[in-house]
């Protein structure tokens, strides 16, 4: 567990050196809330939101951005590298195994996702007055299955890609179309019924609609659940299966 804890302290402390990185999955999510919620109209309640406003819809869209880059881009990026660069080989020498530094990877992501989207609610909530999570469990629950979906799509791209370059070109591919399901560029409630049956079953889609739900004093809506839960298992094991550490 002390191997592991140094581990993931030495992740966080690699990421935070990469100012680019730290710009895009820390402060872009809160930046874009800031930016958004400076258009007079979307502090307006809409009717198509169920009286609530624009802005309360993009603060969970930004909590997912968050995730998206971190699972879809900055993780595969690294274990790729690791990879391509011999780092899980010269682990497979030492008493602590390659998994163990996966593991760290994994947690210090989650940990990075967390403060960003922390940072987010509180910043929506103190200059926009969006309240917080209504169901702080049913929020936290939200936000583990789709970090758990998410990271899980972020682990198969890192067991096929060839190169940290590749991985985070083939996490970009993905992050665009994931992203317009969860809303991004026009919030869900405002695309067709059929586009918004699609993204139900995206992991964004859903992790989206759960962590509004959940916001809004839910818990997440079964659909959502075994969604996520599915990418999980079904791209959990096919990274378990195609994993390389050498």
């Amino acid at each position: 567990m002390n191997v592991f804890v140094k581990l993931t302290r030495t992740e966080l402390k690699l990421y935070l050196r990469e100012p680019v990185a730290v710009f895009f999955a820390l402060l872009f999510p809160t930046i874009l809330v800031v930016i958004l919620g400076c258009i007079p109209a979307f502090r307006e309640p809409s009717p198509e939101l169920g009286g609530a406003r624009t802005i309360d819809v993009y603060v969970g869209i930004a909590i997912a951005l968050s995730l998206a880059m971190v699972g879809l881009q900055s993780m595969p990026m690294a274990l790729a590298t690791y990879r391509e660069r011999g780092v899980l080989r010269r682990f497979a020498t030492t008493p602590v195994r390659p998994i163990t530094l996966l593991g760290a990877q994994l947690t210090a992501m989650v940990l990075i996702a967390l403060a960003s989207s922390v940072l987010c609610v509180a910043v929506g909530y103190l200059a926009f007055d969006v309240p917080p999570a209504g169901n702080l469990l049913g929020f936290l629950l939200a936000f583990l299955l789709t970090a758990a979906g998410v990271f899980a799509i972020g682990l198969l791209i890192a067991a096929v890609a060839p190169s940290g370059k590749a991985g985070n070109a083939i996490g970009t591919l993905l992050f665009f179309p994931s992203m317009f399901f969860a809303g991004l560029w026009l919030p869900r409630e405002f695309m067709p019924d059929v586009v918004q049956r699609i993204g139900d079953y995206t992991p964004l889609g859903a992790g989206e609609r759960a962590l509004h739900e959940a916001m809004g004093g839910s818990w997440p809506n079964a659909l959502s659940s075994v969604v996520l839960l599915g990418y999980l298992v079904l791209f959990g094991l096919g990274a378990a299966r195609l994993f390389r550490w050498t």
